[in-house]
């Protein structure tokens, strides 16, 4: 009996013995506020990208002032205090906390910002010239490629040119055009994935 008990006690202070070196799990600091929490890298690169129209709301950390709920304009771009305007259509929500970021450097030390998309505006691309069904073309979970809003479109009239079509993306730099040959997408001997279009996008078959 008293062997079975030294056995026990024994057991039990070991357990406590171990229990007591394990940590207990307790939050970590880093030495240096982030600017916000939000995507990076690879994922950042399928993320939503703004729009005219969408509204935004811009939380910069302890400053009431500079926190705004704004829409982006016709041409791209959200002001706010101290640093005027600002692109923001073409842009991701991490793209635009990083400019707004940059800009208040100037002012503010180290700010803390954060960009929430509140409302986006309906995401679709525009297709127009020689095809049967000119006109808007929604984004499908928005992605779309470029066949595939040619396709919607109703394809090609008689008179298309396949191998000059252009797509026009406002971006933060600016209108920017693209081009690209269908013919050497569909019947080329390599096969390559046609490129995504992104909203707002115009497609012009000529």
């Amino acid at each position: 009996m008293k062997t079975a008990t030294l056995t026990a006690l024994s057991l039990v202070a070991f357990l406590g013995g171990a229990s007591a070196q394990t940590p207990s799990a307790v939050p970590t600091t880093g030495a240096e506020s982030p600017r916000s929490v939000g995507t990076s890298g690879a994922a950042a690169a399928n993320d939503y990208r703004l729009a005219a129209g969408d509204k935004l709301r811009i939380e910069v950390y302890k400053d009431n002032q500079l926190s705004q709920s704004l829409q982006v304009r016709p041409d791209g771009k959200i002001t706010l205090p101290l640093v005027g305007d600002v692109a923001a259509a073409g842009r991701t929500s991490v793209e635009l906390r990083d400019a707004i970021g940059a800009a208040l450097n100037a002012y503010i030390t180290n700010p803390v910002v954060t960009v929430i998309v509140v409302e986006a505006t309906p995401q679709v691309v525009f297709v127009t010239g020689e095809v049967n069904k000119p006109g808007p073309v929604p984004l499908v979970n928005g992605r779309i490629s470029v066949l595939q809003a040619l396709a919607v479109a109703g394809g090609f009239t008689d008179f298309a040119n396949k191998k000059d079509i252009r797509i026009l993306r406002k971006g933060s730099a600016g209108m920017q055009t693209l081009k690209f040959n269908y013919k050497d997408a569909v019947e080329g001997d390599t096969m390559r994935e046609p490129p995504a279009l992104q909203a707002g996008d115009t497609v012009i078959v000529k």
